[in-house]
């Protein structure tokens, strides 16, 4: 389980480290770095798969990317004696990201490219290290990356081998230094980081792809768009937990029931001389449906992360999506981004929720409530 994430010059995110739960929700006003926390950990998922250059490009490009303030807010500019501007730094350029948890723990630290470099808005990957455990140190690293050069530690002796001396700035030791002998753990870790789960484009439109016909074959895990959401059900009631989604669909839409049809899914309601299909349900109907898919997958990741589950939902259905989402955290760690006030009192009254409220400062997001974990960044 993750239990810290870090991240600094990514957005609002001038230095930010929050703990995590097993289940976490994060709130905050609008325009207080909610959807650039989701981003953050969605980019540390993208560097394992190879796209954290081609995912930057997407928010325009690295510099787009960067803290746009200045590099430290001291007490005087707080307080208005001195104004809001730059200074000479006093460090490099850098966007770091990182967390660590009970097993492993990862950073990242991207920096400018060269003036001469063909690709000038993509990052440069300065640095990188991965440890065991919650904290960085000496005796914890095992796997380094400085400029073009990694170091690994092997796994028996404990001596460091150099395994590769000239890794391209664009390319990481995630995807590029993992093997089965020396590299193990790097190798253990970046399958884990590529098992994570983000679900943020569940579409309920008229021309959403769950509702279009699909015949149903084995899926354990919801397709991110979830186009694939009566194959979804249909697996979960057929080798996951048949009991929990019942439970789920009664308590969200008393009197109803999904049936099986090889063609695609099929909703009973009460009242009703035929069940409905997709097209035919109403958004909040649909949308339900797909959060319940994708949370009670038979094949449960590591790390689930969800931004505003709560579009288009009523708020009653805000009880049983929290029941849904302390279900499904029994067995996946979850970070739910919402702003949902009604979301927000149901899983404060289902408890166990860890909660982290988002504010912002001088344009820098900060998390006031929380007690900053203890975080050491991997020097370039």
């Amino acid at each position: 389980m993750i239990t810290t994430l870090a991240v600094a010059n990514y957005r609002s995110l001038r230095d930010l480290a929050i703990p995590l739960g097993r289940l976490t929700l994060v709130t905050g006003a609008n325009g207080s770095g909610k959807t650039s926390l989701y981003r953050a950990l969605r980019l540390l998922a993208e560097i394992a798969q190879g796209r954290l250059a081609a995912t930057l490009a997407g928010e325009g490009g690295f510099g787009s990317a960067l803290w746009a303030g200045p590099e430290t807010i001291g007490r005087a500019m707080r307080e208005g004696r001195v104004p809001v501007q730059g200074t000479v730094r006093s460090g490099p350029v850098s966007l770091r990201l990182g967390f660590a948890g009970e097993s492993y723990g990862y950073a990242i630290d991207l920096g400018m490219p060269s003036p001469e470099n063909p690709f000038p808005l993509d990052p440069v990957i300065k640095g990188e290290a991965m440890w065991t455990g919650e904290r960085l140190s000496r005796v914890s690293l095992f796997a380094e990356r400085r400029n073009a050069l990694v170091r690994l530690r092997a796994s028996d002796t404990g001596a460091w081998r150099d395994a590769l001396d000239d890794l391209s700035p664009f390319d990481s030791m995630v995807t590029h230094c993992a093997d089965p002998a020396d590299g193990f753990e790097l190798l253990a870790m970046r399958e884990r980081m590529r098992d994570w789960r983000f679900y943020d484009a569940l579409r309920t439109d008229p021309d959403a792809p769950a509702r279009r016909p699909g015949l149903l074959t084995y899926t354990p895990v919801l397709a991110g768009d979830g186009a694939d959401l009566g194959a979804a059900i249909a697996t979960i009631r057929a080798i996951g937990d048949a009991s929990a989604l019942d439970r789920t669909i009664e308590a969200a839409f008393p009197g109803s029931s999904l049936e099986d049809d090889p063609t695609g899914l099929r909703l009973r309601q009460h009242g009703l001389l035929r069940p409905l299909g997709p097209s035919e349900l109403s958004d909040g109907t649909l949308r339900f449906l797909l959060l319940t898919a994708a949370l009670l997958s038979p094949r449960p990741p590591e790390l689930m992360v969800l931004n505003e589950p709560e579009a288009s939902l009523h708020p009653a259905l805000m009880p049983p999506l929290a029941e849904l989402l302390n279900t499904a955290a029994r067995q996946t760690q979850i970070v739910l981004v919402s702003h949902s006030a009604a979301l927000v009192e149901a899983l404060r009254e289902t408890g166990g929720c860890a909660e982290v409220r988002l504010d912002k400062s001088f344009g820098e997001t900060q998390a006031p409530d929380c007690e900053r974990p203890v975080w050491t960044w991997p020097k370039r």
